[in-house]
Parts: C-alpha cells; structure tokens; sequence
C-alpha cells in the first residue's frame, strides 16, 4: 500500500512516499542508509502506517576528555547535553567546556569535568572541598580558598584536578624588624706638652654609637625567604674617644734613687699609688728639688710658702690633716692633690714651672 512517512534524519525531517510495510524498507526506498551504531525508531522490523513518523540518527565517533584523560565513545546524541547523559554523567555533577544545548561538533574535544573531593592543608587545618573544577586554580576557588601574593602550592594550580587530590598551601608572611647595632667610635690623639714623651692619657673616653636598621622579613611556612631593608640610620652618635699624647721630653740622667725612709722614698709611694710612674716621678722630684729641696720646713720669707710642695700660704694643707707643719705624708698628699687638679700629672707641673718659673 502506497504511504507517506516523515523521517527526522539527524533533526532535520524528510517526508518519504514508498511501499514499504517496514521501516527498514521505507528507509531504503528513501535512500537512507543506517547501520548497527545507528539509532532508529520504531525498529527497523517494525510495521509502518500512513502519516507515521521515524527517527534516525546517525552514530559518530567524539572525543572526550573527562577529567584529564581523553577517550574516544560513539554516540547518537545530537546535542552536548544528549552525549554526557548517554555517558551517565550526572548534569548537575559535571562541568563541561560547551554548553549542553549546543550541537555536537566532530573536530572539537568535549572537556567533561566531574565531581571530585580535594582535601586541601591549609592554615593548620585539611578542608574537603567538593567541585567539579576542571584544574586547581578553578578548584581552590570554586571551595572558596584564596591565595595571597607569595603563597605556595604543593600542586601546579594549571594541573588537573582529580578525586582524592591533596592540596598543601603554605602562607607567606611579611614583618617588620628592627635591628639595633653598634657605631665602633673613633680615636683622636692630640698632643700634649706637659705630658712626658710617651705617656698616653684618656682625656674624653670614647662611646660607640647606635645604628637603627629596619628590615622587611617576608616568610612562607615560617622560613625566612627574603629580607629587605627598608630604611636605616644612626640613631645615636659615637662619641670619638681623646687621647693626650705626651711629648715633653723628662730631662736625661735624673737619678731617681731615693733614700729608704726619705721624703722622696714617701713621694715616689704615693705618685705611684696614683698610677704615676718613675717617668712622673722624675719630673716631681726635679720639680720640689727646685722649690723645696724636699724639706718640711722649707719656708718662703718673702711669700709665705711653706714645705715641700711650697703651698702659698702653708695654711691650705689643713685641708689634710692638722699636722700639716711638720708631717711629710700631709704635705705631698696636699701637693700631688694639687698637681692633679691643676696640672693633670707632675710632668704638666714641671713642664709650667720650666716654662713661668712658678706652679
């Protein structure tokens, strides 16, 4: 019996009039041709009527990548959508690089990413996030984790990501130090005429000063990766260290001999108790040999100076004790008392009275 049929080829309709009581011979009459990978209904031993209608459509070999691995499947589907649900994928559990309603093409790759867990250590703490991101990147966003300039990945972030995958990001840090250091103060000597030639005398000690440097320390995991200096600067000044260089030349061949007991034997103890050696010892003998002749009673008639050291007036050696008229120990303790304070050592005593004909 002559018929009509519409078959819908691939999604396009073609109206067939043949004789055909099947549908595999209306599709022959209409010069269609399928084979086993193709899909037809009503089968093709199905009787036909007048005005039915038969799908048919056509088997094609695609390629798909699902999470990383690619694999080639047939399929009849005519869409992106049709394809991933005859894989048994679930929509709402893949995420795919073409939208589902588009038509399948046979030269593009269909990139299919599924759902997959990603355990990430992160911040003392092992988050499981659920995603169907395709790579890393997409994965640590779609949970939420947010990388910060210097954080670091165990996993390259363009890598796939697949079920079960561990993720370690380490944080990175950046502090703030300051660092104190020591300023190595400098010396200057400066010479001194009433000082005897090769003495050395510390006349403003010197103090080390103080640099401040601030650092920008940058961390990751604790591990120091960087440090930069921000700024630095000398926050207290080195105090430079003066030294008096003596350069009097002591007269040659003092004898400095004392005899035991003496006053000189009681003056040479006490200068050297005052950490004044032979070299000072020599210019205060020279120096009360001129003025004194070393004699506690030696007395000035024309000025009132009095004893060893020649004090004007005699009287100011009270200061250290009351028998200042006749005890020796009294009057140099005076004396080299008053050489200190005026003239720093003997030798500055000595070089003043060479120099005014007094001290």
């Amino acid at each position: 019996m002559h018929k009509t049929v519409t078959v819908e080829v691939d999604g396009s309709p073609v109206e067939v009039t043949a004789f055909g009581r099947t549908v595999g011979q209306v599709l022959a009459a209409g010069d269609i041709t399928v084979t086993a990978d193709d899909l037809v209904a009503p089968g093709l031993d199905e009787r036909v009527a007048d005005g039915a209608q038969i799908v048919v459509r056509h088997g094609r070999e695609m390629t798909v990548e699902v999470d990383g691995e690619e694999r080639t499947v047939w399929t009849t589907a005519l869409t992106v959508g049709e394809a991933v649900e005859g894989m048994g994928l679930r929509d709402d559990q893949t995420l795919l690089s073409a939208s589902r309603s588009s038509s399948l093409s046979r030269e593009d790759v269909l990139r299919v990413s599924t759902q997959k867990t990603v355990h990430l250590a992160v911040d003392g703490q092992v988050i499981d996030g659920v995603t169907s991101a395709a790579t890393v990147r997409d994965a640590l966003r779609e949970i939420g984790l947010v990388l910060n300039e210097g954080d670091r990945v165990s996993v390259p972030l363009d890598a796939t990501a697949t079920d079960g995958l561990v993720v370690m990001v380490t944080r990175a840090a950046s502090a703030g130090e300051t660092v104190e250091e020591a300023v190595p103060f400098e010396e200057q000597e400066v010479e001194d005429p009433t000082l005897a030639k090769g003495t050395r005398v510390v006349s403003t000690p010197g103090r080390a000063g103080v640099r401040t440097t601030t650092y920008s320390t940058a961390t990751v995991g604790g591990a120091v990766v960087d440090r930069q200096v921000v700024a630095t600067a000398v926050t207290v000044a080195p105090v430079t260290q003066v030294v008096k260089v003596g350069t009097m030349e002591v007269a040659a061949g003092v004898d400095i001999t004392v005899s035991p007991g003496s006053a000189q034997e009681l003056g040479k103890q006490l200068a050297a108790e005052r950490g004044w050696g032979d070299d000072q010892f020599a210019c205060l003998l020279q120096l009360w040999n001129k003025e004194s002749g070393w004699r506690v009673n030696a007395e000035n008639k024309s000025s009132g100076a009095y004893g060893i050291p020649q004090s004007l007036p005699g009287s100011k050696m009270a200061s250290v004790g009351a028998d200042w008229r006749t005890n020796p120990a009294t009057q140099i303790t005076w004396g080299l008392n008053y050489i200190g304070g005026r003239y720093t050592t003997p030798c500055g005593a000595w070089s003043h009275s060479q120099a005014r004909g007094w001290y």
